[in-house]
């Protein structure tokens, strides 16, 4: 598949070349060439000098071929430009922009544009290395209604087959991660010690839910 990406910053040159690593073809836009030199040496993919929303640099950068695009430059107004540009002139639906500001995020997320809020995001890994105590919003869709949610439990939960964790909550288990591997669940799954749980639930009772999950469940509903 082809790839293009929009800034050969340090998260622009790191996906192009884990990309190329994959087997990707990949062409990466950037206004300075001399930003390029933070891409491998043996990076074999085309590097494209011009301004990522301008319709004559990303047709160079073979846009109309690619099966996703990135905008990660350090500017806000010019990711969300691009993104927009490619989905609506050229069709491409999977794309994604970098956005400092959480509340423009939001804005643009609702929008049915997939953004990533460097600040936010960032500060929320702190956290919740800081304050393992919650839930984690890991993806959100653009109506902002549905969120996929890493969530911690008190430990009178281990034992507990998901079955009652979903009475519980009302949400839906989405996956949970045992050994270091995804494993899907099944009504009579058990969550174990060291699990870690990813519930899907409605983004207005994240608060509601972090509430039961991480206090011990309400009388005897094993």
């Amino acid at each position: 598949m082809h790839f293009v990406i929009m800034g050969c910053g340090r998260v622009g040159s790191t996906l192009a070349d884990s990309l190329e690593d994959y087997g990707h073809s990949v062409a990466i836009i950037d206004q300075n060439a001399d930003a390029f030199r933070r891409l491998s040496s043996d990076f074999a993919g085309s590097r494209v000098i011009g301004v990522g929303f301008d319709q004559d640099t990303l047709k160079e950068a073979r846009i109309d071929e690619a099966y996703a695009f990135a905008a990660v430059s350090d500017g806000d107004n010019s990711n969300i430009v691009a993104a927009r540009v490619v989905r609506e002139t050229f069709g491409i639906d999977n794309v994604v922009a970098r956005i400092y500001d959480p509340h423009r995020a939001e804005i643009y997320q609702r929008l049915g544009i997939p953004t990533v809020a460097t600040v936010r995001w960032t500060a929320d890994q702190v956290l919740r290395r800081m304050l393992p105590i919650g839930a984690n919003e890991l993806f959100q869709d653009p109506s902002g209604t549905v969120s996929l949610n890493q969530v911690d439990v008190h430990s009178d939960w281990f034992g507990k087959p998901v079955a009652i964790i979903e009475k519980a909550t009302g949400a839906r288990t989405a996956y949970l991660l045992r050994d270091g591997r995804g494993v899907f669940a099944t009504e009579t799954t058990m969550l174990q010690e060291n699990d870690t749980l990813y519930l899907l639930m409605p983004v207005d009772r994240l608060e509601e839910i972090e509430r039961i999950m991480t206090a011990p469940p309400q009388g005897d509903k094993s």
